[in-house]
């Protein structure tokens, strides 16, 4: 009897014991983050998978302590906001929202959800927050502007001399409008002008882009999310017309773009990750300041350069940091 009882006093010990292991995982309450995304590209494809690597890295294991639920809103604005609802109804702990439109409507759909914008440009002007200072609101964020005269400058690099800066652009997207409206101060600086094609549509930007053949010595392309998503569009006017591309998207120059000098998307996300990660943690989004991302890099691509008519600088693909081949 004694060693029966001996026996059961050290199989519970063991059960007791895998008990207190197990304890952390067993009874951890499992957090969820609703991700959307206003169209699925290789840049807001990057920004996701950021965020999901950097919270894996700080601790959030899907399947143990975390639940990811991601949508896309495939273009459509409507669609947006009925993702943003969605998650909004379904309580979810936090929503990562990936570019301007998807965190507009995430934004107009809770007041209560943290909601934690990325990849917008200007989120002041956008109306997501009203400043750069901690919001006191359930919004933070971090944003890609770029410096429009850094940009401007790798464009005199790949094309001197240019004048005529051609810009297709969705009308509906904020950040592409004040793109536009910066575009402009900053080119008349350099006494240069910008011609301007709006493209309201996905399907409407080929056309735009042969609008500007004849006008134009290169064309510049922001992060707008409808040109980015249709950029071998783009390209193929592009190579047909003998017009250099430059970006603002390094994504897009492993697409045909000449050059870009762009934020690292991915970079943005892992940074994106830890303000989700304080949240998922106990800090209110309203006691964290809006961020600009900190990562920036110059690729070109050479080949794509001769497609469209120039010849890339032996200087500038030596300061480049990624070289497509």
């Amino acid at each position: 009897m004694k060693r029966i009882a001996s026996r059961r006093l050290a199989v519970g010990a063991l059960a007791a014991v895998a008990a207190l292991v197990a304890a952390p995982w067993a009874h951890a309450q499992v957090k969820t983050v609703g991700i959307t995304a206003i169209v699925d590209h290789p840049a807001l494809d990057s920004v996701r998978k950021g965020v999901q690597d950097e919270l894996k890295a700080l601790g959030w294991e899907e399947g143990k302590n975390l639940r990811v639920a991601y949508q896309s809103a495939q273009g459509n604005t409507a669609t947006a906001g009925q993702i943003a609802r969605k998650f909004a109804g379904d309580k979810v702990d936090a929503i990562v929202a990936i570019a301007t439109p998807s965190a507009q409507a995430a934004v107009a759909a809770t007041k209560n959800i943290p909601v934690v914008f990325t990849a917008v440009t200007d989120p002041v002007a956008a109306k997501l927050v009203k400043d750069w200072q901690p919001s006191g609101t359930n919004v933070t964020g971090v944003s890609d502007a770029l410096p429009l005269a850094a940009q401007m400058d790798l464009l005199l690099k790949v094309k001197p001399g240019a004048k005529r800066v051609g810009y297709v652009y969705s009308p509906g997207e904020v950040n592409s409008t004040i793109v536009l409206k910066d575009l402009k101060a900053e080119l008349q600086k350099r006494g240069m002008t910008v011609a301007e094609a709006a493209a309201p549509r996905t399907v409407d930007i080929p056309s735009a882009a042969k609008s500007l053949v004849g006008k134009v010595d290169v064309i510049y392309t922001t992060t707008d999310n409808n040109v980015v998503s249709a950029y071998e569009s783009m390209v193929r006017v592009a190579q047909e017309a003998k017009l250099p591309l430059v970006a603002a998207d390094t994504d897009s120059v492993k697409r045909g773009a000449t050059a870009a000098l762009g934020m690292n998307y991915y970079d943005l996300g892992r940074q994106t990750g830890k303000i989700v990660d304080r949240i998922l943690k106990g800090t209110k989004p309203g006691e964290i300041a809006p961020e600009v991302g900190a990562k920036m890099s110059l690729m070109v691509n050479p080949g794509a350069a001769e497609k469209q008519g120039i010849t890339l600088p032996e200087s500038l693909i030596k300061e480049a940091a990624d070289v497509v081949k």
